[in-house]
């Protein structure tokens, strides 16, 4: 078994050699080594342990959870894909990994429902499921909004940005974006509402309930093309 194994390594380091991979090692006991990738780890080991503390899990039930886990993380925006007004698309982590966008099949909700009562094994991977996104997508967006009102000013919102929504209902692996249409700034001159357009509603929305996406656009605002 182990010599099958070896043999399989060294088609696998050969396979990856010819297309360019590369690989970096960090030593050991030293995760801030890791950067970006290892914040990631950091943040589902960390809700991880809290949601399925009693638990017990087989390995097919573990590694279902840790894909749908997977698939949260490699949903979230990060910068639109075109200046496009009716263009909502947002590049994602699962773009680079796969070329598309994540798609999950539609499914019940059972995030109020209380894990110790469900007695189906799905449904209890589900439930942990929804329990992690409802903690993770909450956390993550806080960050993106970098409270920083009584400290420095920060840029105004521009008329063709790509905004993320903070909206709590959503299911897992979704994300409610909109275009700025228009701009209300107050009398100092800073922006503290926007208008918004969906691909089927136009609304306004104070900028404390908005996020800019992390990485912003090199390419200029579609009022300014």
């Amino acid at each position: 078994m182990f010599r099958a194994a070896s043999t399989f390594y060294q088609e696998c380091i050969v396979s990856l050699a010819n297309d360019g991979t590369d690989w970096t090692f960090i030593p050991p006991g030293a995760p801030h080594f890791g950067g970006i990738w290892e914040a990631g780890v950091k943040s589902v080991k960390f809700y991880l342990r809290r949601f399925i503390e009693e638990h017990k899990l087989t390995f097919e039930e573990m590694i279902t959870l840790l894909a749908q886990i997977e698939a949260c993380l490699n949903s979230r925006p990060l910068n639109a894909l075109s200046n496009n007004l009716t263009d909502l698309t947002a590049l994602t982590p699962s773009h680079v990994l796969i070329q598309e966008p994540l798609m999950n099949l539609p499914e019940p909700s059972l995030k109020d429902v209380n894990v110790n009562r469900l007695s189906s094994r799905w449904a209890l991977t589900t439930a942990m499921r929804d329990h992690f996104w409802r903690r993770w997508s909450a956390e993550y967006i806080h960050q993106l909004q970098q409270l920083r009102k009584w400290k420095k000013s920060t840029p105004n919102l521009s008329i063709g940005d790509l905004v993320l929504i903070k909206y709590e209902l959503l299911p897992p692996a979704k994300w409610a974006l909109a275009r700025v249409t228009e701009l209300h700034p107050g009398s100092d001159g800073l922006v503290r509402v926007v208008s918004l357009k969906t691909a089927d509603f136009a609304f306004k929305r104070p900028i404390v309930k908005l996020c800019p996406l992390p990485i912003e656009s090199s390419s200029a605002p579609a009022d300014k093309i």
